[in-house]
């Protein structure tokens, strides 16, 4: 699977929306190798303890990530982007469609797939 760092453009894009350095302690490490580190990871599928050391610590990059998950880091990234693709005229939602799959239950009973689509109304 292909993998490319963050450009330069992306990385000015996101850096607004981490959060900032602690002022004591030790300093952190550098924000773009580990968020390119977590990319590499999430992205190509391989286990997080062979993420190359050019992006740091793999520890420090899947702790960073569960951190600004929970923090809502990651949320505010992609709602930034979608709504900035929305202004661009990159998504358009005249016809939207949501696939899903189907799970038994633990009765045995049998829950079709359902794929539900919607136009915009004109």
């Amino acid at each position: 699977m292909s993998f490319w760092e963050l450009t330069d453009e992306q990385w000015d894009y996101i850096k607004p929306y981490l959060p900032p350095p602690s002022e004591v302690g030790r300093p952190r490490a550098d924000d773009r190798k580990t968020i390119n580190g977590i990319l590499y990871v999430l992205s190509t599928g391989c286990a997080w303890c062979y993420m190359p050391k050019a992006y740091g610590s793999y520890v420090t990059s899947w702790r960073r990530l569960k951190r600004w998950s929970e923090n809502g880091v990651w949320s505010r990234i992609t709602e930034s982007i979608r709504n900035l693709a929305y202004q661009r005229g990159a998504i358009n939602l005249e016809c939207v469609s949501i696939d899903s799959s189907f799970i038994e239950t633990k009765k045995g009973e049998n829950i079709q797939p359902i794929t539900v689509m919607r136009r915009a109304k004109e």
